[in-house]
């Protein structure tokens, strides 16, 4: 009995892995297409299709109540997880929920602008990164959010679409982002959402949870002989943010820059006094595009990863099956 066991239990593992590997080279192609292209054009860009998808459902949902949010979180998952299996392509869905192409653009124009001093335009464009009030931020500030925001979305935009493709394809990475937008749309802590956007700012938390330690290793990766340093400070500094993920992405970031994160926020109205992030001098404007290179390389170790984790799985297959 216990041999039969055992043999059931490889034949599981081999399925596993006969799975495994052509999902992550699947999820490679994807994160490669957005390199090279970017993402689909707005109009029919599917997040953007979700979006109004989910804006309709929310006016026929919405009640301040837990219990209403916690459908019309459920919902969206669910949509997002059938435009996955419609797709029919994991390296497509993952094309499409991707953005670090598009974040980096970004950055990287608002950086050129606080180098060359244009401080109001920088302000103008920095909504398009991050929900913070712009209109007082000199230029450290400006490249501190900027670098936060680098951070925080490299996650979002590509370290957790492409975990939950490898998870379970097309269908993961697409409820992934329908998780993610959602959070975007009603996940914010205002009094309209503050119980109806609750399940879906809590599924964030818990689809970004991985991915965003994921993020914070591979940066040390980046940095072998920092790379105690730069866990260490996570560990201290992480658990103080009011984001149990975003904090972790900033921190290895600002460990990784050696430059310190964080710090008083503005929100319209509201001052949020974040704690600091890492160790060293406030951001300059030369910072940014260290930032948007480091981010660039740990796609590039990511991408590199799952090659080798997809054809050395592909390899160790074709051997089980040959043996």
């Amino acid at each position: 009995m216990e041999h039969v066991a055992a043999d059931d239990r490889l034949d599981t593992g081999g399925r596993v892995l006969s799975r495994l590997g052509p999902r992550c080279l699947a999820v490679a192609a994807g994160l490669v297409l957005d390199r090279l292209v970017g993402e689909p054009p707005a109009a029919v860009h599917p997040v953007a299709a979700f979006g109004r998808t989910m804006e309709r459902i929310e006016q026929r949902l919405w009640a301040d109540r837990r219990s209403n949010g916690a459908i019309y979180a459920a919902t969206g998952v669910a949509l997002g997880a059938a435009a996955g299996a419609a797709a029919g392509s994991t390296a497509v869905a993952v094309w499409s929920v991707t953005a670090g192409r598009e974040l980096r653009r970004v950055a990287s124009q608002v950086g050129e602008l606080i180098a060359a001093g244009d401080l109001a335009t920088a302000r103008a464009e920095l909504p398009a990164l991050v929900g913070r009030d712009p209109s007082g931020l000199d230029a450290s500030q400006i490249a501190a959010a900027v670098i936060e925001s680098v951070a925080e979305n490299s996650v979002d935009a590509v370290i957790a679409p492409a975990f939950w493709a490898v998870v379970a394809g097309a269908p993961g990475a697409a409820a992934y982002r329908a998780i993610n937008t959602m959070d975007a749309m009603v996940g914010r802590r205002n009094e309209r959402y503050a119980n109806f956007g609750w399940a879906a700012a809590r599924l964030d938390d818990a689809a970004n949870y991985v991915p965003a330690r994921i993020f914070a290793g591979l940066l040390a990766v980046l940095h072998l002989q920092r790379a105690g340093k730069l866990l260490a400070t996570v560990r201290r500094d992480a658990p103080a943010h009011p984001s149990p993920n975003a904090g972790v992405a900033e921190a290895a970031m600002g460990a990784a820059l050696s430059r310190q994160l964080g710090g008083t926020l503005r929100y319209g109205t509201v001052e949020e006094n974040r704690p600091v992030l890492g160790d060293g001098p406030r951001p300059d404007p030369p910072d940014v595009p260290a930032a948007v290179r480091l981010a660039d390389r740990v796609e590039c170790l990511g991408i590199a990863l799952l090659c080798l984790v997809g054809l050395s799985s592909i390899v160790s297959e074709r051997r089980r099956r040959t043996a």
